[in-house]
């Protein structure tokens, strides 16, 4: 069997919307890649990120066409919302035992914050002596480095940790582990990390054993929900999900599962919805108190009052 590769370049603000299209048709998810990303540069030398990568596989067979003309005819629903959303995606065919590693090309190692290296587990990089290497096989799990939301976690999470060591850490939503990865390296105590989806969950274990922090690291299927009835609580708190869902677990007590006086991190946030999320995390007890930003995304910091 071959599969065909379909990729889309688009803006942040409608690369979200993109991949939800591709994943109706996609083998095994979505990969979000930021475009002309150099690794060889610190984050804050290189320009904002203006255009993302999405891309999926399917396979190349006999309803392939009709995948094609169901893909174009919602990508031109799209587009009439968001006019940065490109009507004519490329298309390449690739072999069987190439497609689950085709992703791979466009995965390369990226340095982020001040000192943090995230490198696929199969390059080799030599880092300084101080550098937080942190090596990952997202497999089809969200979360690589590349994305700009995931960067600006990364960011917070090492601007942070120096005043919260051994502090006890959530990754809500957890994807590969990279935030809970990163936490780990960078001081935190313990880290408890869920998603919903038994692949990521199954991904984050492996990647943490990968970077010997499996000791530090619970990982797990579960929910917000799961935390409130157990009465858990953190001292750091990493969402790094999508605004509307934000929005929706405030409504839902977010905010408890912050102790008095601790952090939550939100990601997944385009410009325009800022003073949404700020409002519901207001509305579920937290202050917001910083907004990190690259190009159209932006991460939000707030603490729970004492």
């Amino acid at each position: 069997m071959r599969w065909i590769e379909v990729t889309l370049e688009t803006d942040g603000e409608a690369a979200e919307a993109v991949a939800e299209v591709l994943r109706r048709y996609g083998h095994q998810g979505v990969a979000i890649e930021q475009v002309g990303f150099h690794m060889q540069t610190w984050e804050d030398e290189v320009p904002p990120p203006e255009r993302l990568a999405v891309r999926a596989y399917f396979p190349e067979d006999e309803r392939a066409e009709s995948v094609k003309a169901q893909l174009e005819a919602a990508l031109y629903q799209l587009h009439r919302l968001y006019q940065a959303v490109p009507t004519a995606p490329r298309y390449r065919v690739i072999d069987e035992q190439d497609w689950a590693e085709a992703w791979k090309a466009n995965y390369h190692p990226v340095r982020i914050g001040k000192r943090i290296l995230v490198r696929p587990l199969w390059i080799d990089v030599e880092g300084a002596p101080d550098e937080v290497v942190i090596a990952l096989d997202p497999g089809m799990a969200f979360g690589t480095g590349t994305h700009p939301s995931t960067q600006l976690m990364l960011e917070a999470t090492e601007a942070l940790m120096p005043a919260l060591r051994g502090a006890h850490v959530l990754d809500l939503g957890c994807g590969s582990g990279i935030l809970a990865i990163g936490a780990a390296k960078l001081g935190a105590g313990s880290v408890r990390a869920l998603d919903t989806d038994p692949m990521a969950v199954r991904i984050t274990l492996e990647n943490a054993a990968a970077n010997g922090v499996a000791h530090q690291i619970s990982a797990e299927v579960g929910s917000l929900e799961q935390l409130l009835a157990n009465g858990e609580r953190f001292d750091l708190a990493l969402v790094n999900i999508l605004a509307k869902v934000i929005v929706a677990m405030c409504d839902q007590r977010l905010g408890e599962v912050i102790k008095p006086n601790g952090i939550g991190v939100f990601g997944g946030i385009i410009r325009e919805q800022v003073e949404e999320v700020e409002a519901a995390l207001v509305r579920t007890g937290l202050t917001p108190y910083k907004r990190r930003t690259s190009g159209d995304w932006v991460a939000i910091e707030a603490r729970r009052a004492v």
